[in-house]
């Protein structure tokens, strides 16, 4: 299987076990967009680009206050959450959650996600 189907399902089997997510995405930290399941309203690039954006401004904090390597942040609004996480040094994943979703399982699921994504990536674990 190669590497961008590998990517791909790890989503696919993150939608299956959060299926009230409203979508996930995998992107560089450049913001490339590398794989996705996002619903019809969402841009793929633009999501990338502001999950990555979101990505080196949580290390720049966690640097500037000597928190240790940023591993994951989120965003809340009135009708949704996004949690962004490292993807190990190459890579984020992005999941975008409506309220009332169980935050814990999110993070459960998605800290595997990413960390397979990290390998799948070559990059160092978060």
């Amino acid at each position: 299987m190669s590497k961008q189907a590998q990517l791909q399902a790890s989503l696919e089997r993150l939608r299956s076990a959060l299926p009230e997510l409203r979508g996930a995405l995998i992107a560089t930290t450049d913001g490339l967009s590398i794989a996705h399941a996002l619903g019809a309203n969402v841009e793929p690039s633009r999501m990338s680009a502001m999950a990555a954006t979101a990505l080196g401004l949580g290390k720049r904090i966690t640097s500037a206050l000597s928190a240790g390597h940023m591993t994951e942040t989120s965003v809340t609004g009135t009708d949704g959450q996004v949690f962004i996480y490292a993807a190990g040094e190459a890579g984020v994943l992005a999941i975008l959650a409506p309220h009332g979703t169980n935050v814990g399982l999110i993070h459960l699921e998605a800290r595997d996600v990413a960390r397979e994504i990290a390998a799948l990536l070559g990059g160092v674990p978060a």
